[in-house]
C-alpha cells in the first residue's frame, strides 16, 4: 500500500507546472479614488485628505520578458493599512482600488508611505516588490 501511494505521489508532483518563466511588471499609474490616473508610481495628497483614511487607485502591467501579456495573474496591492486585489485581463492589465474597508491612511506625523506588490501567476516565479507605490503627502 506504501508503494501505490508513493507512485501515487510522484505522478502528481510530475504533472505539477513548475515556474520557468520571470515577469515583467510595471506600475503604470496611480490616482486618488474619482481623480484621474497620473503616470507613475506615487502620488501626492494634501494634509486635508491624508487627514482621514481615503482610497488609492493603481494601473498595474504585467508581461512575461518577451513583452507578452501575463494572463490572468493574481496581483496584490498592500501597505499603509490598506489593499487591494484583482487578475490581470487578456492584455496583462488590471485597476486595483482599495475598497471602504481597507482604506489607506497615513499617520499625522507621517508625510510620506510605500506599498507592497505581490503577483502570483502559473508558470512563473512569484513576483515581490517592496515600496513598489509611494504615497507622499503636501504641507
Amino acid at each position: 500500500m506504501l508503494v501505490v501511494g508513493m507512485v501515487a505521489l510522484a505522478a502528481l508532483i510530475t504533472i505539477i507546472p513548475t515556474p520557468t518563466k520571470d515577469m515583467s511588471v510595471f506600475v503604470e499609474g496611480m490616482a486618488l479614488e474619482g481623480g484621474s490616473i497620473q503616470q507613475g508610481n506615487s502620488i501626492i495628497v494634501s494634509a486635508a485628505v491624508a487627514e482621514n483614511p481615503f482610497a488609492v487607485s493603481a494601473v498595474i502591467k504585467v508581461t512575461d520578458n518577451d513583452g507578452n501579456p501575463v494572463r490572468y495573474a493574481n496581483v496584490v496591492l498592500s501597505g499603509l493599512g490598506g489593499a487591494a486585489s484583482n487578475t490581470t485581463d487578456i492584455n496583462g492589465m488590471t485597476v486595483l482600488t482599495t475598497p471602504e474597508n481597507a482604506l489607506v491612511r497615513l499617520n499625522p506625523n507621517q508625510n510620506e508611505g510605500t506599498m507592497d506588490l505581490k503577483i502570483l501567476a502559473d508558470g512563473f516565479y512569484d513576483y515581490e516588490r517592496k515600496d513598489a507605490v509611494m504615497i507622499i503627502k503636501t504641507r
